[in-house]
């Protein structure tokens, strides 16, 4: 699948580090440092601009390696870029750990999927079809 992409950072395009690779990681593009103080949270640019074809959307999700080592997290994800949308993509970075965190310029800072999606229509209706789970909630399949 082909993917327009205007590239104004100082940076390479994402990739794919594997051929089993499902995101691609994003780059701060600074021309300083950004310091996240603990439960800190910043919009952090990376000089990307894409254009999706109709039915697929980008998906801004965290590195994991960056959570478990640094507590480092992104709010609102994943993050959705749909279709329409030709703004700068940005991250919202935030700082769950009890230290600071220093974003340097070039750092790899969260993971881009791209997935495929449709929209749903709604058939609105008097009653749903009774299923096994029903109406259980949070924990009721169980904690095993």
């Amino acid at each position: 699948m082909k993917v327009k992409i205007v590239n104004q950072s100082k940076h390479d395009l994402p990739a794919y580090e594997t051929n089993a690779s499902a995101g691609m990681d994003l780059r701060a593009n600074l021309n300083g440092v950004v310091v996240l103080k603990p439960l800190e949270r910043s919009l952090i640019p990376t000089g990307l601009f894409i254009e999706l074809p109709v039915g697929y959307e980008a998906q801004i999700r965290p590195r994991s390696g960056l959570a478990i080592k640094k507590g480092i997290t992104l709010l609102n994800t994943p993050g959705t870029i749909d279709a329409d949308y030709r703004g700068e993509i940005k991250i919202i970075l935030a700082n769950i750990s009890n230290e600071e965190f220093v974003v340097n310029d070039g750092e790899r800072i969260a993971q881009m999927v791209i997935a495929s999606h449709v929209q749903a229509e709604w058939v609105e209706v008097e009653e749903l079809a009774i299923s096994e789970r029903g109406a259980g909630g949070f924990g009721s399949t169980g904690t095993q």
